[in-house]
């Protein structure tokens, strides 16, 4: 059985040979590239140039030896940036580096021990009407660019590597751009005072990324099985935003986005939100959500055997292979316990199919690679069916 066989019967929750595996598909199941450097030399591996997938989150594309030493049943594509945008780093915060994404939004890091780029700069922050956010040069989803060689790579992915594609997306979740955008103190406040805004914003969002899934799936539909969409919703103890403001002016444009997304390919949509979002889960479910990840185990209510239990019918799980709140990522080495949790979460998750193995969130770099090494043996020994 290859990769991309085992992973559609997971996705159609079925059992195949072995929990499918995925280790670096996604920007939000990769590896920080400081545990990504020390892993490669505990393994002996050569110490080759570490190419970013991700640079506000310092994530690592993981190179095929490494792909090819653990099993990894994934393989992701994702746009390019526009022909407009050219990412440049740069220094003229004392202390820092910067940059500017293709938003406008500005992010920094600490030249010394900083470990990921956080936002400074909202280029909405002073927006007081819709009229001002329409007069916003947003990036547009129909540059060329973006698409140069994304089918050949889908297709080579699907192809001649048997491996599950999954294409991402245009940028973060229309929740999450209008948070950037405005800045989140301003962003939560619009719920209240200034609704006409805040909904103009996600309207915008959502015009974009819709644009965006039509010139993508056109370019490459035929080779993609998974859709990456995101938006966070959760935090360690409960929603960002209340259920019932979820419902009334959030989930209908999701809906609406995989809506489209549905009518426009055959994939099933990835949708990844962090936090305590149980109450939440059937309104996804709802609204054509296939897939949730990150699935963070050790958040209020989401207990793995307890979502198994009551939405493991419905929604694909991919991620929650392991607790990175716990001793997986407390800094330490400690084999037995990684190798005890693994465990504990495939007996929940792995039952009848409808599970990715994959870490909660990417890799984060205090984690020492014989966790990570412990983590993966167990995948390989327990996560047969």
């Amino acid at each position: 059985m290859d990769s991309r066989q085992r992973l559609l019967l997971a996705l159609n929750h079925q059992e195949a040979d072995h929990v499918p595996l995925d280790i670096g598909a996604t920007l939000l199941t990769s590896i920080h590239c400081a545990a990504y450097k020390k892993l490669r030399a505990f393994l002996g591996m050569p110490q080759v140039p570490v190419q970013m997938m991700n640079v506000c989150e310092q994530v690592a594309v993981i190179d095929e030896d490494l792909r090819q030493f653990f099993g990894v049943d994934a393989r992701g594509v994702e746009p390019r940036d526009s022909s407009t945008y050219r990412l440049e780093i740069r220094n003229d915060l004392p202390g820092h580096s910067c940059f500017y994404d293709e938003w406008g939004i500005g992010w920094k890091m600490p030249v010394d021990g900083g470990f990921f780029y956080d936002m400074f700069y909202h280029p909405l922050a002073e927006a007081q009407s819709p009229d001002e956010v329409k007069a916003y040069p947003f990036p547009n989803p129909n540059d060329a660019q973006r698409y140069r060689g994304l089918r050949e790579r889908a297709r080579q992915a699907a192809e001649v590597e048997k491996q599950a594609v999954v294409l991402a997306g245009i940028s973060s979740g229309i929740l999450e751009l209008a948070a950037w955008l405005r800045g989140y103190e301003k962003h939560y406040a619009d719920f209240i005072d200034n609704q006409p805004l805040l909904e103009f914003l996600l309207d915008k969002a959502l015009e974009i990324k819709l644009a965006y899934w039509e010139r993508a799936l056109a370019e490459a539909g035929e080779y993609v099985d998974v859709v990456e969409e995101a938006d966070d919703l959760g935090g360690q103890y409960r929603t960002l935003i209340s259920p019932k403001m979820y419902r009334a002016i959030v989930k209908p444009r999701h809906k609406t986005l995989f809506d489209f997304i549905h009518r426009h390919t055959s994939a099933k949509i990835f949708f990844h939100s962090c936090g305590a979002i149980r109450e939440l889960i059937p309104d996804l479910i709802e609204i054509g959500v296939d897939i949730l990840n990150p699935v963070q185990v050790n958040a209020a209510g989401m207990d793995s055997s307890g979502l198994k239990r009551d939405f493991g019918k419905d929604i694909v799980f991919w991620g929650g292979g392991v607790d990175t709140q716990g001793a997986f990522g407390s800094g330490r080495v400690d084999v037995q316990a990684v190798k005890d949790d693994v465990r504990r979460r495939i007996d929940d998750l792995a039952p009848g199919g409808g599970f990715v193995f994959s870490v909660v969130h990417n890799i984060q770099a205090n984690v020492p690679p014989q966790n990570i090494i412990a983590m993966w043996e167990a995948w390989r020994d327990d996560g047969k069916y």
